[in-house]
């Protein structure tokens, strides 16, 4: 189960938001024809499932090509472009690079489910899921969390999404939170301290009121960091 979440990554599953722009694809890459694009795809998703680059004879087939030369031809222009690597002295040496189309994976605990409605039961699972390295800041741990609920939707936080969270335990007002309520209910909101000294965890729904609580009825499990859809 674990192998199969992380593999999925690249063909299944949806980078939806990050809360920061660090992209790692290189302002250089140039962009791709509807053809050049699908080949990337195809490489990309072969090479996740069998741990190895297809064949030329096999990327011919796939696309019902009757001659390598155009084969070659798509490949090379891949790789000028800076979306692939190839090495010329082995059969199967070709390297999909990270971009935009391919982001490099990571693979980050899955520790349950969070509402997105009113705090539930937090509950931990030993499941692992990739995320994309562009929503892994590179200060604290991280894990993932599955979202239950439609409180966040106007964050583009839905029911059923994962949201990847940086693990702190404080933050400024406006930050999208996970927060422990009460010791065991977890809740995805966005978190502002009132001038009275409670805490507001404002859903990002605007049929849905705002919970406020004591400071020493919450604690805050982190910041959350990106959103992840699957397909």
């Amino acid at each position: 189960m674990v192998l199969r979440l992380i593999l999925e990554f690249g063909k299944c599953s949806v980078p939806v938001k990050s809360y920061r722009f660090t992209p790692n694809r290189p302002s250089y890459l140039m962009s791709l024809t509807k053809r050049q694009r699908e080949i990337l795809t195809y490489l990309g998703e072969y090479s996740e499932g069998n741990g190895y680059a297809p064949s030329f004879e096999e990327i011919a087939a796939k696309f019902n090509y009757n001659s390598l030369a155009t084969v070659h031809e798509h490949l090379t222009n891949l790789e000028r472009k800076g979306y692939i690597k190839r090495a010329y002295n082995e059969s199967r040496g070709i390297e999909v690079l990270p971009s935009d189309i391919h982001p490099r994976a990571t693979s980050l605990p899955l520790l349950g489910s969070v509402a997105a409605g009113m705090p539930i039961e937090a509950i931990q699972t030993n499941e692992m899921i990739g995320v994309p390295e562009d929503f892994v800041r590179r200060s604290g741990s991280h894990y993932v969390l599955r979202v239950r609920g439609n409180s966040m939707i106007d964050e583009q936080i839905r029911d059923g999404d994962f949201v990847i969270v940086n693990e702190r335990h404080a933050a400024d007002n406006g930050e999208t939170v996970i927060a422990l309520v009460d010791g065991n209910s977890a809740t995805v909101k966005k978190f502002y301290r009132e001038r009275d000294g409670r805490i507001r965890l404002q859903p990002a729904n605007e049929t849905m009121a705002p919970i406020y609580v004591h400071e020493n009825d919450i604690s805050i499990q982190g910041v959350v960091v990106g959103v992840l859809r699957k397909c």
